[in-house]
């Protein structure tokens, strides 16, 4: 099971270096079209956007996996080293409760969106939405685990890791 899932955060880490690349190159030859060529390409801020929110959505659970986000302890840390424990599975709710509030969110908005077709691209507008909708899946997964097992490996820091 560790091993599928090893897997699965690799794929989503190359998915992310692919859609980066990809997103670059298309930027860029649009800009030497541009100025060099006058003329571009039509779809490419449609598209270099679409793969913008997936970046974003997707690399913030892959933050959240890694320990990597945001995070001030150094007080409670501090005056309560008793209650860590308890006040970690707290945020780990909230989190959990956010998360929900975002799929809940952006499914609704992927199912309002996803017959409305761009004149551009052919792509459905629900694309953008659905990034929200794979992130709060991946976010929730991560919550639940943080929360059932907080000395889980994926809730060590890469620094805490030892092999």
């Amino acid at each position: 099971m560790r091993r599928l899932i090893d897997v699965i955060w690799s794929i989503i880490d190359i998915l992310m270096a692919v859609i980066l690349a990809a997103m670059i190159a298309l930027v860029f030859a649009n800009v030497v079209l541009r100025y060099g060529f006058s003329s571009g390409i039509r779809q490419s801020v449609e598209l270099a956007r679409l793969w913008f929110v997936w970046i974003v959505m997707l690399g913030a659970a892959v933050v959240l996996r890694r320990g990597e986000h945001l995070a001030v302890a150094e007080f409670s840390e501090a005056l309560m080293p008793r209650a860590v424990p308890i006040l970690r599975r707290l945020c780990w709710i909230v989190v959990l409760v956010a998360v929900v509030m975002l799929f809940i969110g952006a499914l609704n908005q992927t199912l309002a969106n996803w017959k409305n077709i761009s004149p551009l691209t052919g792509l459905p507008s629900g694309l953008f939405y659905l990034a929200g909708v794979v992130s709060a899946v991946l976010m929730a997964s991560i919550a639940i685990v943080r929360f059932i097992d907080p000395m889980s490996i994926d809730a060590r820091l890469p620094e805490d890791i030892q092999e």
